[in-house]
């Protein structure tokens, strides 16, 4: 079967007794973000910061970030359900979170002291980054009882000015002269 896209991959049907998995749309979410150059932007804005130093990059937390949303996780330790799809892991060894050549998927993979196994970071890996975005002397004036959002650390900032940019290529694909955000009042309570 010919490629698809943009992404080195294509889908192919093969019948089986097992039923599809819900699992099976996200590559096409992955291409999307290579397509809107959303790794270059990650990387562009928060390679200043110096979150990572070694292991997995700030593109491959977020991107994992995003697709565990996708797919309707509901907590980090959600990732390990993803990590169960086979299918998943092998696009994501192929191709990466990025879309770039495998000469600079190469590249990322000389920042890991030891042979990687897992095709996600795991939750404590994510829960370690999370914490770079809060602002931690901010945090100190909360109060019980009391609403209090703190003001944004570098590292919140920067991830922040990557919205301009998917904003800039949305336009660029559909114009549109007025936008409605639109919110409502249900909570969706997340861990």
């Amino acid at each position: 079967m010919p490629k698809q896209g943009v992404l080195p991959f294509s889908y192919e049907c093969e019948p089986t007794e097992s039923g599809m998995t819900a699992l099976a749309g996200l590559p096409a979410y992955l291409e999307l973000a290579s397509v809107a150059r959303l790794p270059d932007s990650l990387q562009r804005h928060l390679e200043k910061c110096h979150l990572k130093e070694q292991g997995w990059t700030d593109t491959q937390i977020i991107m994992s970030l995003i697709l565990l949303n996708i797919a309707g996780g509901d907590c980090v330790d959600d990732l390990r359900i993803l990590e169960k799809d086979e299918g998943l892991v092998k696009v994501l060894q192929r191709v990466g979170f990025t879309g770039h050549p495998r000469k600079e998927r190469r590249e990322q993979e000389r920042r890991w002291r030891k042979e990687r196994k897992r095709a996600f970071p795991s939750p404590s890996v994510i829960f370690r980054y999370l914490k770079n975005f809060a602002n931690v002397e901010d945090e100190k004036q909360r109060a019980m009882g009391k609403a209090y959002i703190p003001a944004p650390n570098e590292a919140l900032l920067a991830l922040g000015r990557v919205n301009p940019d998917l904003l800039s290529f949305a336009q660029k694909h559909s114009r549109q002269s007025q936008v409605t955000l639109e919110m409502d009042a249900s909570i969706v309570e997340t861990n």
